[in-house]
């Protein structure tokens, strides 16, 4: 059943306001062996924690890749949408509003129940970093994950040995907290940075595969052990985790 009532559609507009945005580049397959020798390579140098260094979230998208970037700066809930406007929709309005409001426009729109989020902080507060395999046709590419909410920035894993912080990130995220008390409501916003390397949905499966291995008790288990016993992890158990094939 669609989500977008006659409400909904009429509504949207005057609560949100217009983005827009467009990008391109290529794919590489990997096999489990060449991800373990390039997490090793990454675990053996410390992943560098200067999250700053990643770059602004709500940027425009340009053709530029590896160029660095300037710190990381909030784009505000209040230049996305009319958060006096807002406070009067229930939550089940206003999610479908916001979800219905990104759909097809480069930009990912999610909400979450502001308990979740405090178990994702919490946990991404222990453990910022991620591998995750993105399958594509007979194979997968690897995905590179920091977590320092409220921001999730994603970026291929041979982008990220070759370049380090000053790789440009594929796909960043951010969560708004301004109806965490008052409606128990998180917002999510994704923002894919070049479009030929993620599309739309790939970008949603990214996000909800990302806060799956954080919020589920057994593959955050893997997350953990991937942060802090870096000797015992092995990628094929991330690989079975979401039932793809061991290459």
């Amino acid at each position: 059943m669609r989500r977008v009532s006659r409400i909904i559609a009429l509504s949207a507009p005057t609560l949100l306001h217009h983005a827009s945005s467009n990008c391109v580049v290529a794919k590489h397959c990997l096999t489990t062996l060449s991800v373990r020798s390039t997490i090793q390579n990454l675990q053996e140098k410390t992943i560098p924690g200067d999250f700053l260094k990643w770059g602004s979230l709500g940027f425009c998208r340009n053709s530029g890749f590896a160029t660095g970037f300037s710190p990381l700066q909030l784009k505000p809930l209040d230049s996305i949408m009319d958060i006096d406007r807002a406070k009067d929709r229930s939550p089940e309005d206003l999610a479908s509003i916001w979800d219905d409001y990104h759909l097809g426009r480069g930009h990912i729109g999610a909400t979450m129940k502001a308990k979740l989020y405090h178990l994702l902080e919490q946990r991404a507060a222990a453990c910022r970093y991620f591998v995750i395999p993105l399958w594509r046709g007979s194979g997968y590419i690897s995905m590179f994950a920091q977590v320092q909410m409220p921001h999730m920035i994603f970026t291929g894993l041979k982008d990220y040995k070759a370049r380090g912080t000053q790789a440009s990130p594929y796909f960043t995220v951010t969560y708004y907290k301004e109806f965490a008390e008052s409606k128990d409501l998180m917002l999510i916003r994704g923002d894919i940075v070049f479009t030929s390397k993620l599309t739309d949905s790939e970008a949603k499966w990214l996000l909800e595969t990302a806060q799956s291995f954080y919020l589920n008790d057994v593959r955050y288990k893997l997350v953990e052990r991937f942060n802090k016993e870096t000797h015992d992890f092995e990628f094929k158990d991330v690989l079975q985790a979401l039932e793809m094939p061991v290459l």
